[in-house]
């Protein structure tokens, strides 16, 4: 144990001198053989025991030596876990990145499209379209127990549903039947001369369509203007008077869980007459009438409520009597009194037509409908 003392001395000894070595024969005898190793300081610091002073040997004589402690390794371990970790993490962002890719965007559904039948019904056998005055004609037709006006748009009772409350059901019902009767008994609206009533009724996102139909109407079952609104051709028809007598049925269902359904069917019965340049219509014997029956399903969701509007999803036309040859997707063209239909019949269908839009439709009037003698 006492070689390491000699090691001590040997080491500070050359450290001290100029770096040659002792010559032979001098003082150190013992020590030559340990001449050939070299303890540099980290060897010194890395020892485990330590010798100890003379006068720790003094009070100490069993231990000449006492055991140092360890020193920790240069640098701190944490360091080290914190980088494996940060490796770990950015392997598994790139692994994840990879397997699940850049997101696609969701699509936003579109707007909904209104589709529309409109069928002219011709009365049949060659009859003629019964004429008088409105008062006579109206009480010896079916309508006689119709009401007038907005007054024959009832409403239903408004019963809350799974998703919304009776007060939001009252807000779809009464733009429902703002929506009839701006769009079946405004009288601008029935003479062609604005759609704007309407128009502000219908969702924003069906307005391209609803712009299309009343600029440029055609019967491809999507763009007729007489699926949105009723309009007669002012160059032909106008009104004689005594209003317009209703009466129908409004239904309210949860369509789903954000979306309220209304389906509304009406009989409207109009009093019209020929359109003249400025004639005196003092007796009014000339007047006849014109049934359109509408059938509509209207869509409100929460938005719409909010907003006060309402989506047109499905629009169901029949009026008469008008020729089978009208063209109703654009006005309404009623037989007036003392007309017929003749042998009137719908255009022709091509079936090999693929881009022809809606095949002609036509209906048969029934006596019934028409004022009696």
């Amino acid at each position: 144990m006492g070689g390491f003392g000699v090691f001590r001395r040997a080491y500070s000894g050359d450290m001290a001198g100029s770096g040659d070595p002792p010559p032979r024969g001098s003082s150190g005898g013992g020590d030559d053989e340990y001449r050939s190793t070299v303890f540099d300081e980290s060897f010194v610091r890395a020892a485990r025991l330590q010798e100890f002073s003379a006068r720790e040997r003094i009070a100490d004589r069993e231990h000449p030596v006492r055991p140092l402690q360890s020193r920790p390794p240069r640098g701190t371990p944490w360091r080290g876990m914190v980088l494996a970790v940060l490796i770990v993490l950015a392997f598994g962002a790139v692994v994840y990145a990879g397997v699940s890719g850049p997101r696609q965007p969701v699509e936003q559904p579109g707007p909904r499209v209104m589709s529309s039948t409109v069928v002219p019904l011709s009365p049949g056998g060659g009859s003629r379209v019964p004429g008088g005055r409105p008062s006579r004609l109206f009480e010896r037709s079916p309508a006689a127990e119709f009401r007038t006006g907005a007054a024959g748009v009832t409403l239903p009772p408004a019963r809350s549903t799974a998703h919304f409350a009776d007060s939001q059901v009252l807000a779809a019902l009464s733009v429902a039947k703002e929506y009839v009767v701006e769009s079946s008994l405004n009288p601008e609206v029935l003479s062609g001369g604005t759609a704007r009533p309407v128009r502000i009724l219908v969702d924003p996102g069906q307005h391209a369509q609803f712009d299309r139909s009343i600029e440029r109407p055609a019967a491809d079952g999507h763009h007729a203007a007489t699926g949105w609104l009723v309009r007669f051709d002012p160059g032909r028809t106008e009104f004689a008077g005594e209003g317009v007598r209703v009466r129908g049925t409004m239904q309210v269902r949860e369509a789903e869980a954000d979306a309220l359904e209304i389906v509304t069917d009406h009989v409207f019965v109009y009093a019209v007459r020929p359109a003249r340049a400025g004639g005196d219509r003092a007796d009014g014997a000339d007047a006849s009438l014109f049934t359109v029956r509408r059938e509509l399903r209207l869509r409100f969701d929460r938005e719409d409520l909010r907003d006060h509007h309402l989506t047109v999803e499905r629009s169901e036309v029949r009026a008469g009597p008008m020729s089978c040859a009208a063209r109703a997707h654009d006005a309404l063209r009623p037989l007036t009194a003392g007309q017929e239909a003749g042998a009137d019949h719908p255009a022709g269908t091509d079936p090999y037509l693929r881009d022809g839009g809606d095949s002609p439709v036509c209906g048969m009037l029934d006596p019934s409908s028409l004022p009696s003698p």
